[in-house]
Parts: structure tokens; C-alpha cells; sequence
């Protein structure tokens, strides 16, 4: 026969409150009070296509948005400036898809709003950085240069 050893007095009293805490309106055990039962998809997270279609068919928005960057990344390599308009031109485009694009697959990771604001800021902001770069920037904002001049002392 083995003997069970068990808590010290203080703990256990520790353990027997927390049970007590964590069983409360739900009942059982703690494990079934904070048990995952369900998660929402987000809207627009269904798939595009059939299950029976390939996947590249079936998530053709995501792989868009994925191709049309890295094809970005690979120009970068020749030419940053093009490279980072595509960039920024394809989490743009995502943006669009996600706003048009009942169903979008992968694409949609929160609400669609949430989606559409998010890549629609860093497509935005991706294409005005690159378009500002120097040397020789494409696109001047006289205001930026007064701020930098100014904190620059």
C-alpha cells in the first residue's frame, strides 16, 4: 500500500479556492469552465472555390497578394524603387480584395474592416516611403523637410 502525500495546509487551501473560483457558473471541473468550445471565422474566410478544387484555386486571393510580393522583393534586388512600389501595390491590392471579394479565404484574418484598414496603411505607407527615398526622391513633401531640418538642429 502506498501512502499519498499530500499538500501542505496552506496550499491546500490555495488549491480548494481556485477550484472554487474556477467552477463557478459553469460547473465541473476548472478545465471545463475555461475549455475552448467554438472559434468564429472571420467574415469573408470561407473558401473561394469547392473543397474538391486545388488549393491554389481555392486561395487564390492570398496567393496573389503572396506572389505579387515576392515578385517585389525579387525586382528590389535590380531596382529597389520598382520593387517596393509592387510591394506596397500588391498589400494594397489585398486591401481592394478584401473589400470587394465576398469570400476571400486566407486573406481574412480579423474583421473585414480591420483587414481592409490594415492593409491598406502598410501598402500606403510602404509606396510614400519608397516614393520619398532618397537619392533623388520621386515625390517631395516640403513640410517633411522643414521637420527634419528643425530636428536635425
Amino acid at each position: 500500500m502506498t501512502r499519498r502525500i499530500g499538500l501542505p495546509g496552506p496550499v491546500r487551501g490555495w488549491v480548494r479556492r481556485v477550484r472554487k473560483v474556477a467552477t463557478v457558473g459553469g460547473g465541473g471541473t476548472p478545465s471545463d469552465k475555461y475549455s475552448t468550445r467554438d472559434t468564429a471565422r472571420p467574415e469573408g474566410g470561407r473558401r473561394t472555390a469547392p473543397g474538391s478544387a486545388p488549393a491554389a484555386i481555392r486561395q487564390w486571393p492570398l496567393l496573389t497578394v503572396i506572389g505579387g510580393t515576392l515578385v517585389g522583393l525579387l525586382v528590389t534586388l535590380g531596382n529597389f524603387r520598382v520593387g517596393l512600389l509592387i510591394v506596397g501595390g500588391s498589400l494594397a491590392a489585398g486591401a481592394l480584395l478584401r473589400a470587394w471579394v465576398p469570400e476571400v479565404g486566407m486573406l481574412a484574418v480579423r474583421s473585414r474592416t480591420t483587414d481592409i484598414v490594415t492593409y491598406g496603411i502598410f501598402g500606403t505607407t510602404i509606396v510614400l516611403l519608397t516614393l520619398m527615398a532618397q537619392p533623388r526622391p520621386w515625390l517631395e513633401v516640403p513640410f517633411l523637410n522643414d521637420v527634419l531640418r528643425f530636428s536635425a538642429g
